[in-house]
């Protein structure tokens, strides 16, 4: 893209200087940085950071800048709702990733298990325990169903949340400061409902898994199913690509009560924002689109298996290579239209926390579903500022 940039702009010499951290540093790095002034052209944020970004007055308002470049429409309808904060587009998601189910097809047919059978709540369970009597002996195998017990299960709760109808916040009147502002909603009868598959699971003798790297854990077999991310396939030997549709299968769903209900998935990724420290701006939003045109971003999804957010590589013709490398792309992109974002808001990683505890309330049998989100939502009341 900066070779482009280049060649638009002969009469120009233009160099890119990054700066590189891990993701814990990230955010505190760019919020360091930006809040004493520093000039930055482009910065790639999570998600979820973006709302806290822009409602501290640190990035340029870029909704002029999409109407003009005109290729709004083209990205899917979550992707493009996760670029805006307040009404205002504020970054450009270039790419991103939704959650499936994965599964060992040997480990399934030895055990007699349908992958059919997965996708309900009840066949879920069901088949958790029949892997879990059938491996019992193994002792490469920690148990037939990966149940995720690390920071991040509110995550791989959502889907269940939302599928339902429930939501993690909604808009209320009467806030102390703000006027109408976020409350807490995830402790309605759909999230009191979606936690019970929790307490489900748990009940059957699935045990929650606290290992962050769990799509090791899957490679190695530890596990015959699992549900995780699109980026499952770079974690095999990428010369296995060619024939990993053949040994491991993937079912774009999250396990639904009934056959009736319409599943959902979450979705994450990266965006590019520019900062309003920026002296280069419209270079840097020149470079932006540019990466985002499916001649440059798609050999980059196709190397690293990422998903887009764009029909036109998601769908459209510029999609084939993409098909046609990338193990179950089709399958997963089928997910992007029931895939969800997280709240975008300075309070977000608080209400996260607050989740995570009340689900490990629930896994340890110290509180009941319902108990365990009354609990969470009060706390989150607070974060939020409602008393």
């Amino acid at each position: 893209a900066l070779d482009e940039l280049n060649r638009r702009h002969p009469d120009m010499n233009i160099e890119l200087e990054y700066s590189e951290f891990t993701y814990d540093e990230t955010r505190n790095q760019i919020l360091d940085r930006l809040s004493k002034g520093e000039s930055v052209d482009i910065i790639s944020v999570d998600q979820i950071w973006l709302g806290e970004f822009a409602g501290k007055g640190l990035l340029t308002n870029l909704t002029a800048n999409f109407e003009q470049w005109g290729r709004m429409s083209d990205l899917y309808e979550a992707n493009l709702d996760g670029s805006v904060y307040n009404n205002t587009v504020y970054g450009l998601w270039l790419w991103t990733d939704i959650r499936g189910m994965w599964y060992w097809k040997d480990m399934l047919q030895e055990a007699g298990v349908d992958p059919e059978s997965l996708k309900t709540w009840d066949g879920y369970v069901s088949a958790a325990i029949k892997l879990n009597e059938f491996f019992e002996e193994d002792n490469s195998v920690i148990q037939g169903v990966h149940l995720v017990g690390a920071s991040y299960d509110p995550d791989m709760w959502y889907p269940y949340l939302w599928m339902l109808g429930g939501e993690i916040l909604e808009l209320r009147e009467g806030h102390p400061t703000k006027g109408v502002y976020w409350f807490p909603s995830f402790n309605s009868s759909e999230g009191v409902r979606s936690m019970e598959f929790l307490k489900q699971q748990i009940d059957a003798g699935i045990q929650p898994q606290e290992r962050e790297d769990i799509e090791t854990t899957f490679v190695n077999r530890n596990f015959s199913v699992m549900l995780g991310g699109s980026w499952m396939p770079g974690f095999f030997p990428r010369e296995s690509w060619p024939t990993l549709e053949q040994q491991v299968g993937f079912i774009p769903t999250f396990p639904v009560p009934n056959q009736t209900t319409p599943t959902s998935t979450m979705m994450g990724g990266w965006e590019l924002a520019i900062p309003g420290t920026s002296q280069n701006s419209e270079l840097a939003w020149a470079l932006t689109t540019i990466m985002a045109e499916p001649q440059i971003l798609g050999p980059f999804l196709q190397e690293y298996g990422y998903l887009p957010t764009q029909r036109t590589l998601g769908e459209g013709p510029s999609s084939q290579p993409l098909k046609e490398s990338v193990p179950y792309f089709e399958e997963m992109v089928s997910m992007i239209p029931y895939g969800r974002s997280r709240p975008s808001m300075p309070e977000y990683p608080e209400i996260a926390e607050h989740i995570h505890q009340g689900i490990q309330q629930v896994y340890n049998g110290s509180a009941t579903p319902e108990d365990a989100l009354d609990t969470a939502t009060a706390k989150s009341v607070g974060s939020l500022g409602w008393k």
